[in-house]
């Protein structure tokens, strides 16, 4: 399975398959480079080897291993990758290959972006959550004290090789929380999409292949839908796909980077959105009863008691990318199947529904 990311100049393909980074799909582009690989702890021993194999045809490769973690996600380890770049004397000819999840893959893109003011990387996600969300699209970055994801930059890949073998390895409460990335496409984009999870979801619990590789190439297809028409959140499609993370990454600073993994903290943020949109009288409680039952199948979790004030709370979402004039600009649902950018809200009802889940 294919699908390209339409970008003008910058499209690239995905590739879904159970060999995703053989080398057929990766020797067009790494032919007689300098190739530096990027990796984890966790991945390092499952793959690391079968990738480099499959990069026989680059002039060199050579290889950075990182502590695994979203606390490590700092502006400490992208200047590891700078100094391996800088040691292994890459130049703008050169690529970068991240293999992880979105936590490599995002420092990877960032680093390459900021490498002699950008040089070409390559993403192979090995989480079900960085292959249907952060691998496509091309937002790259690391996480400050104050904020999750602050620094950064825009760095489309050369290519995505989503290898779902990779999967048989994910642990229960990652792959659930990739889930949570998955069900989010359903909400903002297709209703018919959501309605076939909600079919299906004792299938993708089990991660029947067939069922699997269905829900990653149609989220890959909405996102890359999404991107085309909205690449850098000008317009204000683009942020559609935030459903649940400006609550979200307001939950993963308060409680420390690692306690909640994003995918979970997505899906506290998600029913969080569909409370607002539900006060609001945009959609009615079903949606939300809906969106919690598939939840609770994947074992997520769907409450932070006792991580803040909803005063604290509310200030970390002050500093979300998306704000405006010091006002949070919010990702909710005006019916099933497609989301709205707004301001305009009721802030009581807003710190109303976080103190549901804070308190």
């Amino acid at each position: 399975m294919q699908l390209l990311v339409d970008l003008g100049e910058r499209s690239y393909p995905i590739f879904i398959e159970s060999d995703a980074y053989r080398s057929e799909n990766l020797s067009p582009l790494v032919e007689n480079k300098k190739i530096l690989v990027v990796t984890n702890e966790t991945i390092a021993p499952l793959y690391l080897d079968q990738l480099t194999r499959q990069l026989d045809s680059a002039q060199v490769v050579d290889t950075l291993i990182l502590p695994d973690g979203e606390q490590f996600k700092t502006m400490d380890s992208l200047n590891e990758i700078l100094t391996k770049a800088l040691s292994m004397k890459l130049n703008r000819k050169s690529l970068m290959v991240a293999i992880g999840g979105g936590v490599v893959g995002d420092m990877t893109g960032f680093a390459a972006s900021c490498y002699q003011r950008g040089i070409d990387f390559i993403q192979v996600p090995t989480t079900l959550l960085s292959q249907v969300d952060s691998s496509v699209g091309g937002k790259t970055g690391v996480n400050h004290a104050l904020g999750k994801n602050m620094i950064g930059a825009f760095h489309q890949p050369k290519a995505v090789c989503i290898d779902t073998n990779t999967l048989n390895t994910l642990p229960e409460r990652e792959y659930a929380a990739g889930m949570a990335e998955v069900i989010k496409y359903g909400l903002i984009y297709d209703a018919d999409f959501f309605g076939w999870l909600e079919e299906n979801i004792e299938q993708l619990k089990a991660r029947d292949e067939d069922a699997l590789k269905k829900a990653i190439y149609r989220s890959c297809e909405i996102k890359a839908a999404i991107v085309k028409e909205d690449e850098k959140e000008t317009t204000g499609k683009r942020a559609w796909l935030n459903l649940g993370h400006t609550f979200g990454h307001a939950i993963e600073t308060l409680s420390g980077y690692g306690r909640f993994l994003h995918g979970e903290a997505v899906a506290i943020g998600t029913l969080m959105a569909l409370k607002l949109s539900e006060e609001l009288s945009l959609i009615d409680l079903s949606v939300r009863e809906r969106t919690a039952k598939l939840f609770h199948t994947l074992g997520l979790p769907n409450t932070i008691k006792g991580i803040s004030s909803v005063s604290e709370f509310v200030d970390v979402m002050l500093l979300d990318k998306k704000n405006v004039n010091a006002k949070i600009r919010l990702i909710l649902l005006s019916k099933l199947g497609e989301a709205v950018l707004t301001e305009d809200y009721d802030g009581d009802k807003m710190q109303s529904v976080i103190a549901d889940f804070v308190d």
